[in-house]
């Protein structure tokens, strides 16, 4: 049915209803392309951003990490009076 047909058989007002469908479905789609980029370079950061964390919260301590008692130095259990 071409659009002239519809003109013909449904009126102006649904062929016009018709267009501000399409255009609105054509709008919404551009709009969300910029959003589906911004989600994908949001999920690469994250990701990097979490490899950096475990990297970091899993490397073994450099140095003691208790400091109260100097290295090389057994601790002894107290003794109670």
């Amino acid at each position: 049915m071409s659009a002239f047909e519809v003109l013909q058989r449904k009126g102006t007002l649904a062929l016009l209803g018709f267009l501000v469908e399409l255009v609105a479905f054509v709008v919404l789609h551009l709009v969300r392309i910029p959003l589906v980029l911004v989600a994908a370079v949001l999920a690469g950061v994250m990701s990097r951003l979490d490899r950096a964390i475990v990297r970091h919260a899993t490397e073994p301590a450099r140095g003691p990490v208790n400091h109260f008692f100097p290295p090389h130095q057994p601790v002894r259990e107290a003794t109670h009076a």
